[in-house]
């Protein structure tokens, strides 16, 4: 069950461009978190402080090592300084520092 989300669509139309796309592997697996999930999982943790593994599930973000994983990636990409200023410059109730 989601409850809320943490960054609001409008947000979120802004960050996703900025996001790279990623193919589906041939070799199957698991389904990949849907990106605005896991921003939504990451931002709830960075705004609460709880630890990643107890990301609750009930919140439908997927697991806190799902998001905390995303958050690597984009952080090797450099997405996440511009999601940060992004999300500063639209005055963020949730504000993100990635370093």
């Amino acid at each position: 069950m989601r409850h809320c989300k943490e960054i609001t669509a409008a947000l979120w139309k802004r960050i996703k461009p900025l996001l790279s796309e990623r193919k589906l592997s041939s070799k199957g697996g698991r389904p990949r978190l849907d990106d605005e999930l896991a921003l939504n999982g990451i931002v709830f943790v960075l705004r609460t402080g709880i630890p990643w593994e107890d990301l609750p599930q009930e919140l439908g973000y997927g697991s806190g090592m799902s998001c905390w994983s995303r958050l690597k990636q984009w952080q090797v990409c450099a997405v996440s300084g511009t999601a940060c200023i992004v999300c500063c410059s639209k005055s963020c109730a949730t504000q993100i520092v990635w370093i």
